[in-house]
């Protein structure tokens, strides 16, 4: 499902800052090496996630699904001088490409890059989050959410993407569609629990936004 007109998505981009030349030369690389690379940000969502980063200038930030560190970079942009982002990718064939741009972006030494199962990494970190990135699994968002709230404070920021998970948040559900299931489950949980308040935000396939109470 397309949420808004090809030519509106393109006026939207181009009223918007522009795409820093290293990200442009990591989805090109992405596009040319990498199985599904529709999975990457992108230059709109990235430059609300460089924003957002901005706005609350963390300490630290934790993301769960680095792919091929486009979100990464991006949220990076907005890290306090002292302060570290640490993100966690399941696929092993990923990191050499995410160390090789990190390095490139002068961020190299604050991204602190993990590969595993985020739900046994995420309780042996020791810091409090100021920021966090779920984009992972779609059936454990609602495990990542638990895991990662135990580790933020009152005012941390949860963003969760894909919510919207292409329309089909909105049409008739299919039994054997798990993903679109633990989605459904995992938004109506974040309106009514009483530990967040909650924006659902229309860009791109749908980024929640979640404010730790």
């Amino acid at each position: 499902m397309h949420f808004l007109s090809p030519i509106l998505e393109t006026y939207i981009a181009n009223h918007s800052e522009d795409e820093p030349e290293l990200l442009q030369e990591l989805t090109r690389e992405t596009h040319l090496k990498v199985i599904q690379p529709r999975m990457i940000t992108g230059h709109f969502q990235g430059r609300v996630l460089s924003m957002l980063s901005k706005i609350i200038h963390p300490k630290y930030i934790l993301e769960i699904g680095t792919y091929t560190g486009y979100s990464a970079l991006c949220l990076a942009e907005g890290l306090q001088k002292d302060g570290e982002l640490h993100t966690i990718e399941v696929n092993e064939e990923l990191y050499p490409i995410q160390r090789r741009y990190f390095d490139k972006s002068g961020h190299g030494s604050q991204i602190h890059q993990h590969i595993g199962d985020a739900l046994d990494i995420i309780p042996n970190l020791p810091q409090t989050f100021d920021l966090v990135f779920i984009d992972a699994q779609k059936v454990n968002y609602d495990a990542y959410f638990e895991a990662v709230i135990q580790k933020t404070r009152p005012g941390s920021i949860i963003l969760s993407d894909n919510v919207l998970w292409s329309g089909k948040v909105v049409e008739p559900l299919q039994k054997s569609d798990k993903a679109t299931e633990a989605l459904l489950a995992y938004n109506q949980k974040l309106k009514e629990d009483n530990r967040v308040e909650t924006v659902l935000l229309p860009i791109r396939d749908g980024l929640t936004l979640s404010r730790v109470l």
